[in-house]
């Protein structure tokens, strides 16, 4: 189990250059430090990759990359949702450490006029090889947080925690920020000022008819100057919801604001040019680029020239539009002579959403074989992602590992790749992957990984090695509907708790080496190791819950509420209007 004694028992940088100077790949070793590129996408679900096993969305540039690399089968996020699971990706720590979660419902950030973030006592990748002379950038989604008690403070910004540059969305894709037929914040927001201004509009009319029945047969004035009172603060309430959802949806690069609200048809081309501009100007290295994807991220925004080029709609279009812009980046690394000197990692920061369905149409992504999806608590296919490593002459090309790892691994990877020294002054969950990734027999392996939704433990597993299994225990689940529409009875997203999520004792067991779909509950019946498992797997936890410390909840209100002395603005608010960038092409 992690504790702060395996916090500090990794495999020095020197004593992992030895393992690659003593395999067949020494001769690409020159003893310097990798570059390392980081490929993020949003939203996407594993079986959208040819790799993983789709045959009819094309995703060759993804598919190139494992074929030269190493893929990971059991790859696993540290929540359904993208805040927690960015936080634990940057940190190497469940979300739960950081305080990157909720207890009442509210599983992102939701507006970039909160006030909760990442706290800046956490340390991620970044800033660990921004120290060691790593040159670090960041393009693309960020969503952990911006400012504290002004709109200009940047505590939670991404240069507050060790990225050089910063170019992209410091919140996320919304289904609105595009006129999009599924709403998300705007139906919330509107009718909370709906209520509001309703409430005005009674009074004022309420306070009319008292003047009017004293002044009746007198003047029709009160009645006309209320009724387009009313009407006035209705519009009102209609147009300031809109006009802050639209506020959230800009760019920024560095702490200035260039595009507010962003002009989706050129943003990949944007994104594109900051990418080979960043690698040319530090193509001497080392650097550490991480690019975060918009892409598969409702409203699925596509260029163009993508439209009606897959067989499985817009939704289809933006997965090979995002394999197309991997495809992009490959090729800079290519022709700028960096291929071999750079270690490339690509994954998604949780499964496919089964809710996003418009009629007959799935505009969310599909989990191939697993259960669930994004949102959906400890179930396989909100939480199993994509995790392919390359790294030319060095990873063997075409490896396929199949036992757990966890996207918090990728923190004490590349920061001792880097010659950094993962914190001693914490818990780090993740473990160094290096050895696995090379094939050597021993390493640091994930004996239990620990599901959260929200605050709440949902699930745990267990890799019993010596028997080569891999256990699933759910103490609670979501109810949704398999077929995916109105998966979660009607919301965006699943509940961590409430009546619509199901508490199991004894708990649910299942084998994911023989039933990675979860389709088959173990009982004791059917499984003679039943209790055995359950029990272990229960100490585990037990553990695992005795090296929590008490953190505040940043995804909690007050911290996920929105403050007008927050709303970034790149005009006077609320005319938050600007255009900074002009389309590369």
């Amino acid at each position: 189990m992690p504790d702060l004694e395996h916090s500090w028992k990794w495999l020095p940088v020197s004593a992992c250059l030895l393992l690659l100077c003593v395999s067949s790949a020494c001769h690409s070793v020159s003893g310097s430090r990798p570059n390392i590129l980081l490929l993020m996408a949003d939203d996407l679900g594993i079986g959208d990759v040819g790799c993983y096993g789709n045959r009819t969305v094309r995703t060759p540039n993804i598919d190139r990359l494992a074929e030269d690399g190493v893929k990971l089968t059991q790859h696993i996020a540290a929540a359904s949702m993208c805040t927690p699971s960015r936080a634990a990706f940057l940190t190497g720590r469940y979300p739960i450490r950081s305080g990157m979660v909720s207890s009442r419902g509210y599983r992102v950030l939701a507006w970039a006029g909160a006030s909760g973030g990442l706290p800046a006592n956490e340390t991620t990748f970044a800033r660990i090889l921004k120290d060691k002379g790593y040159a670090t950038a960041l393009v693309g989604k960020w969503h952990l947080g911006l400012n504290c008690e002004s709109s200009s403070d940047h505590c939670h910004h991404p240069l507050a925690h060790g990225f050089d540059h910063f170019y992209g969305m410091p919140l996320s894709m919304m289904a609105d920020c595009n006129q999009w037929e599924i709403s998300e914040k705007r139906v919330v927001l509107e009718h909370t000022f709906h209520f509001w201004f309703q409430i005005m509009a009674f009074a004022t009319l309420t306070l009319t008819a008292g003047k009017l029945t004293r002044l009746i047969g007198v003047s029709w004035r009160p009645v006309i100057w209320s009724t387009a009172a009313a009407i006035l603060l209705f519009t009102t309430s209609c147009a300031l919801g809109t006009l802050l959802v639209h506020a959230d949806c800009f760019l920024m690069r560095n702490h200035s604001i260039t595009e507010q609200p962003m002009k989706f048809q050129r943003t990949t081309s944007l994104m594109l040019q900051e990418v080979s501009s960043f690698l040319k100007r530090n193509k001497r290295g080392p650097f550490l680029l991480f690019v975060s994807f918009l892409h598969v991220h409702t409203p699925l925004v596509t260029t163009h020239s993508f439209r009606g080029h897959s067989a499985h709609g817009l939704y289809g279009d933006n997965v090979e539009e995002m394999d197309w812009m991997v495809g992009q980046i490959l090729s800079t690394l290519d022709s700028e002579g960096l291929t071999n000197q750079t270690l490339v990692y690509f994954t998604s920061d949780n499964g496919g959403s089964l809710e996003v369905q418009l009629g007959d149409n799935q505009y969310g992504g599909w989990n191939g074989i697993y259960r669930g999806g994004k949102g959906m608590g400890g179930w396989e296919g909100g939480i199993r992602v994509p995790g392919i490593f390359r790294w030319p002459g060095v990873l063997p090309a075409g490896r396929v590992i199949h036992e757990p790892t966890s996207l918090m691994d990728v923190f004490p990877t590349v920061v001792q790749l880097g010659g950094g020294t993962v914190p001693r002054d914490r818990v780090i969950d993740g473990r160094d992957l290096l050895p696995l990734l090379l094939g050597t027999p021993h390493h640091q392996h994930h004996e239990f990984l620990m599901h959260y939704c929200e605050n709440l433990l949902h699930a745990a597993r267990w890799h019993q090695a010596d028997r080569g299994a891999t256990w699933k225990v759910h103490y609670m689940t979501p109810r949704f509907h398999p077929e995916g529409a109105g998966a979660c009875y009607g919301r965006m997203v699943c509940p961590c708790s409430g009546g619509h999520v199901d508490h199991h004792d004894p708990p649910l067991l299942f084998d994911l080496s023989r039933d990675p779909a979860e389709a088959h509950i173990l009982t004791p019946d059917t499984e003679p190791l039943f209790h055995q498992v359950v029990d272990t797997v229960s100490r585990a936890v037990e553990q695992h819950r005795r090296t929590l410390s008490p953190v505040p909840l940043q995804l909690d209100k007050p911290g996920n509420l929105w403050k007008p002395w927050l709303q970034p603005c790149c005009g006077p608010f609320p005319l938050c209007w600007c255009d900074g960038d002009s389309d590369p092409q």
